[in-house]
């Protein structure tokens, strides 16, 4: 049980023009995106731990192999196996693309009865792409095989086989269509004003004469037109464009809060605010006032207390990281925490939007 919560805040103060971060940060190029190839096979030389000679899923292909390669068998002939495990692989080309040649991990999940695939050696298979496809060229887009190290999960039958895959084809990504290429906006970073506010960086830095080069499509994508100059060549216009800063002030300002229940922790951004509110929890009590009331001789204002006025700006507006400072002084446990901010959404007084994870 966490006793106490860990709390980002991220806060921009601008006086002025504040580069704090480049296109490249924000954005990727559509296009540049993971692909994950799949298949099937089997796992040799587990001590007693496989499938059993009764699973015919396993013995099958076992059988089918051994024929294939001049040693034939029957189903029957090998009911007393115990070493052979069928299993599923699975391998994941990164965003930058694969070339022939390269290896990459090789994940392998025991499908049968299968109770460990310890000490096991994946025998050679094809990897396929989308609906079990191989590459356009009739090729598999790689070979998989090589020992089994089990993962630090605690499971038995689900291992990797570090650089397993051996790409047999050239899988690239295709960033530039027609003499364009879309910069699509990461996550947390999506939102019209980031995009409007990145399509005139663009435009300012690279548009001759006031030229629109760079539409925000909608909130999460930027189309850029590529100068007729650079289209033969055009890496040196896109590293031009990742580069570009952008100005705090046109990233997104949308308020967030964003949970995560697991390990106890709340990201929020520093504008979050909540409405006047009484919280009261297992015999806690927390007050949002106001204005906020000012100290008296008769009625002082002490550190230790059940009833908080919470308004930093006095105006009437208090922010969430205030009613986190008061957890902190209240020594309020994490999960309460959480519970309190999820009901501070759920009635309408938390202003921001509310990620759990």
């Amino acid at each position: 049980m966490f006793r106490h919560l860990a709390i980002v805040f991220l806060v921009a103060l601008v006086a002025g023009p504040v580069y704090a971060v480049k296109v490249a940060d924000i954005t990727r190029i559509s296009g540049q995106r993971t692909n994950v190839l799949s298949g099937l096979g089997l796992v040799f030389g587990l001590k007693g731990t496989g499938d059993g000679g009764d699973f015919e899923p396993a013995i099958k292909p076992l059988a089918a192999m051994l024929s294939k390669y001049a040693n034939p068998t029957t189903v029957r002939a090998l009911q007393n196996v115990q070493n052979v495990a069928v299993v599923s692989v699975t391998a994941t080309i990164p965003a930058e693309g694969a070339r022939n040649g390269d290896r990459i991990d090789c994940y392998v999940t025991a499908i049968g009865k299968a109770t460990s695939l310890k000490s096991g050696r994946l025998f050679v298979i094809p990897m396929m792409g989308p609906n079990g496809q191989p590459h356009w060229s009739g090729l598999p887009y790689a070979l998989a095989e090589g020992p089994i190290d089990l993962e630090e999960t605690g499971s038995t039958n689900v291992g990797v086989v570090k650089r397993g895959a051996v790409m047999e084809v050239n899988v690239e990504p295709e960033t530039v269509v027609a003499g364009q290429f879309e910069l699509v906006l990461e996550g947390p970073a999506a939102g019209w004003i980031t995009a409007s506010g990145i399509a005139q960086v663009i435009n300012g830095a690279e548009g001759a004469a006031g030229q629109t080069i760079a539409v925000a499509k909608d909130a999460k994508t930027v189309i850029v037109s590529i100068p007729k100059e650079e289209r033969e060549r055009p890496d040196a216009f896109i590293s031009r464009i990742q580069r570009l800063p952008v100005p705090s002030q046109l990233l997104s300002t949308e308020a967030r809060v964003v949970i995560n229940t697991k390990v106890g922790s709340v990201v929020m951004t520093g504008d979050v605010e909540i409405s006047p509110v009484v919280i009261s929890l297992r015999g806690l009590t927390i007050t949002t006032v106001t204005p906020a009331p000012k100290a008296t001789e008769l009625t002082p204002i002490t550190t230790e207390r059940t009833a908080v006025a919470l308004d930093t700006a006095g105006i009437g507006g208090a922010k969430l990281n205030d009613l986190l400072t008061v957890f902190d002084q209240l020594k309020v446990p994490a999960e309460d925490r959480i519970t309190i901010i999820k009901e501070l959404h759920k009635t309408g007084k938390l202003h921001a939007k509310l990620i759990t994870e």
